[in-house]
């Protein structure tokens, strides 16, 4: 390889400045090939929640087991969370996007197979390993290959994109109820059919090249150039046609570097934040609104499978309207108001809850629903955004872990806590993490739309 003296940091800065500014003809494309695996990572984290009735009837595994069986994913993704985003900036974006959709079709698959519960707890910890991984590098190649503002709108969507697919699922659910399946190969098919879609997209990605933006970073002006034409069409005629030999970025300097920059900590700061209490708020109350409808009495499995089906249809359509409006109002805009909803509807519920109104429950949770997927839209946007490009894939990583660690603790220890304080007490309690999440959106998060960053 050809290698000469590094050049000026200015030639490395205007290229990415060049990259992340203008519109990239498929960069559209390639953010829409990243937000699709996200129905995957929904397919695989949340349709446990639908067929946990059936496993528990089947095998009988104690309270700890069960609870492990639906946080396994969590767990694992909190893991994969934190590798993949650091991997994701040592070799690259392409590279990672690829392992993890082999490892999604092997572990979706084996699934379907397991001989019990201990099994079944083991491979989903192990598939939550790529599920964290894949989300890190999904949103650096988003912020890496499209335009500011395009991006942001895009990177906004992961909601919505769990939304279809908790209604994609739901609706597999109900056809299978529907046709009588046999309770144990309905919940082994409704896990393995999680490949199907992961197969779909590794077919897909398969041709999506390495971001420019990485590759300028590591040196490698050669290949830059030749996919900055492809995708942007243009040659980056500021850098060389040699490669360089690029001195290697430290990750532990990651966190130093934020906090030279008042704006970008403040903005990583709240990324956390929110990731944390809008993790907290679902993976308590709208995780286990089947279960709840169920305790509550509120209708049948069947009845309840469709009930929830219509709300995470209502919260898809929050989640498409989220981002689309995010331009207008701002990130600030948009966390104010959805998590207001949130605490505001979970209120709502508590109340229903303490007088046991079972019609009023279903519209509380269509609220705290469209709230919530306006107030999570933008938790792994912002981290990711505002961070260099060589500590990106870190950053995106390092947010993520802020949605799975409470996650696992959630879906793990809340049915514990619904059984000791009552469902009342229960969602009362939880109406704390919107609360935190307000106060860090209007005193902490400043207003970074169209924030720019090389």
């Amino acid at each position: 390889m050809t290698t000469m003296v590094m050049p000026q940091p200015t030639a490395n800065e205007a290229a990415v400045r060049y990259l992340i500014t203008n519109y990239s003809p498929k960069g559209n494309k390639v953010g829409w090939l990243m937000m699709a695996s996200i129905l995957v990572e929904a397919w695989d984290l949340y349709s446990i929640a639908f067929v946990l009735i059936f496993i528990k009837e089947q095998y009988n595994p104690t309270a700890l087991m069960l609870g492990l069986a639906a946080a396994g994913t969590q767990g694992g993704a909190l893991i994969g969370a934190l590798l993949g985003g650091w991997l994701s900036d040592k070799i690259g974006r392409r590279v990672m996007f690829l392992v993890t959709m082999v490892m999604f079709i092997v572990l979706a698959l084996a699934q379907a197979f397991v001989p019990d519960v201990t099994w079944l707890i083991v491979i989903r910890f192990l598939l939550g390993i790529p599920l964290g991984s894949d989300i890190s590098t999904g949103y650096t190649y988003i912020m890496e290959s499209m335009a500011k503002g395009e991006r942001e709108v895009m990177g906004n969507r992961w909601q919505f994109m769990f939304a279809v697919g908790e209604v994609l699922t739901i609706g597999v659910i109900v056809i299978f109820l529907l046709i009588d399946m046999q309770h144990e190969m309905l919940w082994r098919v409704t896990l393995g059919l999680g490949a199907v879609p992961a197969l779909i997209i590794l077919l897909m990605r398969h041709d999506v090249p390495e971001t420019a933006v990485w590759l300028v970073q590591k040196g490698r002006y050669r290949e830059a150039k030749r996919v900055a034409r492809e995708m942007f069409n243009d040659n980056l005629d500021m850098l060389p046609d040699q490669d360089v030999v690029v001195p290697k970025t430290s990750t532990r300097a990651f966190l130093a570097d934020l906090k030279k920059d008042p704006i970008r900590w403040r903005a990583t700061v709240y990324g956390w934040i929110a990731c944390f209490t809008q993790a907290s708020e679902f993976s308590t109350f709208a995780f286990y609104l089947p279960v709840l409808f169920v305790m509550v009495g509120v209708s049948s499995v069947l009845g309840i499978n469709l009930v929830t089906m219509a709300l995470f249809s209502f919260a898809a359509l929050s989640g498409w309207v989220g981002p689309l409006l995010t331009p207008k109002i701002g990130h600030r805009g948009i966390a104010i108001a959805g998590f207001s909803i949130v605490l505001a509807s979970l209120l709502v519920a508590a109340f229903a809850l303490y007088t046991d109104n079972k019609i009023l429950l279903p519209f509380a949770a269509a609220a705290m629903l469209w709230g919530h997927y306006w107030d999570a839209s933008n938790c792994m946007t912002i981290p990711t955004m505002v961070a260099k490009p060589k500590y990106r894939g870190t950053a995106s990583g390092f947010a993520y872990m802020f949605v799975k660690l409470p996650s696992f603790l959630a879906i793990f220890l809340f049915p514990t806590v619904f059984a000791a304080i009552g469902q009342a007490n229960a969602t009362l309690m939880v109406a704390i993490f919107p609360l935190i999440g307000l106060l860090a959106a209007i005193f902490i998060l400043p207003e970074v739309y169209g924030y720019e960053n090389d």
